[in-house]
């Protein structure tokens, strides 16, 4: 069973940024989603950035889009979430999460039971 292992969250004013790492126990291999997810209390998780670890085709959140980006290293089998011009709607636990079995694609959903493995989270929190 691979273990997901989310770090760098905290505490940040408005405008700052973030880098979150998501490490793998294992290597998840060339054909895999990994996601980022969030979710506020009070509100559903959703999904904020994808990608697919052998091309790094990538899909983000409108909500995000031009402000994070996602990326892997496969030798550190570790995934990024880079996070700039933070505001405080971004306030939220985020989850790493990993489609392991050779999906065909990726997707931001969060209910897709291809998402087979979810690390414990790591909170972000944005002041104004």
């Amino acid at each position: 069973q691979v273990q997901l292992l989310e770090s760098g969250g905290g505490s940040v004013q408005t405008g700052g940024s973030l880098r979150l790492s998501c490490l793998a126990s294992t290597y998840t291999g060339r054909s895999a989603c990994m996601g980022w997810f969030r979710q506020a209390p009070g509100k559903e998780r959703e999904g904020v950035a994808e990608i697919f670890t052998g091309d790094a085709a990538t899909g983000y959140a409108a909500s995000v889009k031009g402000r994070f980006t996602i990326s892997r290293d496969n030798t550190k089998n570790t995934v990024y979430l880079q996070m700039n011009n933070l505001t405080p709607e971004d306030t939220a636990m985020y989850y790493c999460a990993a489609a392991l079995k050779n999906p065909s694609f990726c997707t931001l959903d969060p209910s897709w039971t291809g998402w087979s493995n979810w690390g414990q989270g790591t909170q972000v929190s944005v002041s104004s």
